[in-house]
């Protein structure tokens, strides 16, 4: 009889510790959960990297390279030379008045 009870308290007992072992926060699921958003942390960790040091590189370029001042600032906020035009398109295209869909009802 002692051997039944010790038995089933040991089964039970490593049901127990099965699913501790698996479903809680401390389990097998809640660790590659954790490992997954680890992996995607470290990706984005990389591509701020590479970012920040672009955007270094460019500071640096500010600061001390004119031609690269200039150009920025022609290309960004749309400055010209003394003898230049600028033509800036919106891309947005309007049909002229009497085109299709613009007739008048009576």
């Amino acid at each position: 009889m002692a051997r039944r009870i010790l038995l089933v308290l040991l089964i039970v007992v490593n049901v127990v510790l099965l699913f501790r072992l698996i479903w809680t926060e401390q389990g097998i699921l809640a660790y590659l959960a954790m490992r997954s958003r680890s992996e995607k942390l470290q990706s984005q960790l990389v591509d701020v990297d590479a970012r920040s040091l672009e955007l270094s590189k460019d500071i640096r370029r500010l600061q001390s390279d004119r031609n690269y001042q200039e150009s920025i600032i022609r290309e960004r906020m749309n400055y010209v030379k003394g003898n230049e035009v600028l033509y800036i398109f919106s891309g947005k295209v309007d049909a002229p008045e009497g085109a299709e869909g613009d007739e008048k009802k009576d």
